[in-house]
């Protein structure tokens, strides 16, 4: 707990309308969309809250609280809108929660370049919005879109559905701002590229607040594409499916859209309870000649691994709905609801065995267990688990997200799998980090120290020991 004289000298650096400590903001920032910490808040338990909420303006307030922060051995987390689904921005030592949301001003759009620079706290869906008025697209489409900010973006090395073709968050961030823990402020180039020793972008993307705080993004963008193809393919097998999505991707073909569900959640996207086997949802655009060439190419290696074709109407009717995330929300805020989502990755020759083992091992804590595969890479793809059910209490369901979380790292530790395909590891996946990265937490725990010796940004967090 804050004394009142540190208190005292926040409110002095930071401006009194800039800080908060009423029930109501510590409230607000002690919970966010992973499952666990809703159902906290059903329980009113808050077990992981600040001590002090201050809302961040300017880079050169920030780097003022740095230093004031790092003298006096604060911890401070920054937050961008609340909305990860695995506790990223929850502060695990108390002290400040850093609230980006008031930084969220358009600085500029660059049409030669084709690039656009905005303040950290900027809403997802309110960059794509006006950047869509002008022609243009980030095509960095994560569910989230409309709760997530582009700083929540790169603290958690997002990506979006259509990054098998235009990438994760890392491939269109061209340069960044950040202030480090001693207040100093640091400026990236953002030239296409550059031999000049390592590439600092790198310390903050997926760094979940331990390195710094980015104020400042410069992204790629992209002209809307003039012509778009979708079609819906059946499968009668996983196994056939995901060797279509292999071939498709080595191949060279670069669909923006690539989703394949296996039997139990086809029926869920393809909105029909009947519906028999997996369906796969794909998409291509540009260039009508060369998005038609690709689509063509698509089909006929679908067709070859017995894939039949449906029409694009199952995919288009995907595309309109697919920021919605109300059935797992709505399940979680009902008496004793029990909903996750869980994201993997893995190699070609090993993503099928654990599919196979998870889905069998976590089916007796939900009554639903849906699969899909919804972003590909030449060397693998990501599996997408949700699982839907119900407990007899809350306090019985969060006990029951957390052992569906122990069975599903466990068996991905096991598997040699990546933890975590975008949601990053947030407090959900820190009991199990250090075993997966080894010696990686060492040389993170070096870096940690080199920037942050005082040990004030994010403490805990990624698994790197605080202080």
């Amino acid at each position: 707990m804050l004394s009142d004289s540190l208190m005292t000298e926040i409110i002095h650096l930071m401006g009194a309308e800039n800080v908060s400590a009423t029930t109501e903001a510590v409230l607000r920032h002690s919970y966010d969309a992973w499952p666990v910490a809703v159902k906290w808040k059903l329980l009113e338990k808050q077990p992981l809250k600040p001590d002090v909420v201050v809302y961040a303006t300017s880079t050169e307030q920030i780097s003022t609280l740095l230093r004031w922060a790092t003298a006096n051995q604060i911890a401070v987390t920054p937050w961008g809108a609340g909305s990860s689904v695995t506790g990223a921005p929850l502060p695990l030592n108390g002290g400040i929660t850093l609230d980006l949301s008031r930084m969220s001003r358009f600085i500029r759009r660059d049409e030669l370049n084709m690039m656009v620079t905005v303040e950290t706290g900027m809403m997802g869906d309110v960059l794509e919005q006006q950047l869509n008025a002008a022609g243009y697209t980030l095509n960095h489409s994560p569910q989230s879109l409309n709760r997530s900010t582009v700083g929540g973006w790169i603290a958690t090395r997002a990506t979006g559905q259509f990054s098998s073709r235009y990438g994760g968050i890392e491939d269109l961030v061209v340069s960044l701002k950040a202030v480090l823990p001693d207040g100093t402020v640091l400026e990236t180039t953002g030239v296409p590229r550059a031999s000049t020793g390592m590439d600092l972008r790198q310390l903050f993307l997926g760094s979940e607040g331990t390195m710094g705080v980015v104020t400042e993004i410069t992204l790629r963008m992209f002209a809307i594409p003039p012509y778009r193809k979708l079609e819906t393919v059946q499968f009668s097998t996983v196994e056939d499916g995901v060797t279509a999505m292999r071939r498709i991707i080595q191949l060279g073909l670069k669909p923006f859209l690539v989703r394949f569900y296996d039997e139990d959640e086809s029926r869920h996207a393809m909105k029909d309870s009947s519906f028999d086997g997996c369906a796969m949802f794909l998409g291509f655009e540009g260039l009508e000649s060369v998005a038609s060439a690709e689509y063509e190419a698509a089909m006929k290696i679908c067709s070859a691994h017995h894939g039949v074709l449906l029409g694009g109407a199952s995919a288009e009717a995907w595309m309109n709905r697919r920021y919605d995330f109300s059935t797992v929300e709505n399940l979680l805020h009902g008496r004793g609801g029990v909903a996750e989502t869980i994201e993997i990755a893995h190699l070609w020759d090993a993503i099928l065995p654990v599919y196979h083992e998870m889905k069998a091992a976590l089916r007796p804590y939900a009554t639903e267990v849906l699969g899909h595969f919804s972003h590909v890479y030449t060397h693998g793809t990501s599996l997408y688990l949700i699982l839907l059910g119900h407990a007899d209490s809350d306090s019985e369901a969060e006990q029951r997200i957390l052992q569906i979380w122990d069975i599903a790292m466990s068996t991905a530790l096991e598997h040699g799998a990546a933890l975590s395909h975008h949601h990053g590891v947030g407090v959900a996946r820190l009991p199990f980090i250090r075993k997966h990265l080894g010696e990686g937490i060492g040389v993170m725990e070096i870096v940690k120290h080199a920037l942050d010796p005082a040990g004030i940004m994010s403490p805990g967090k990624l698994g790197i020991n605080g202080r």
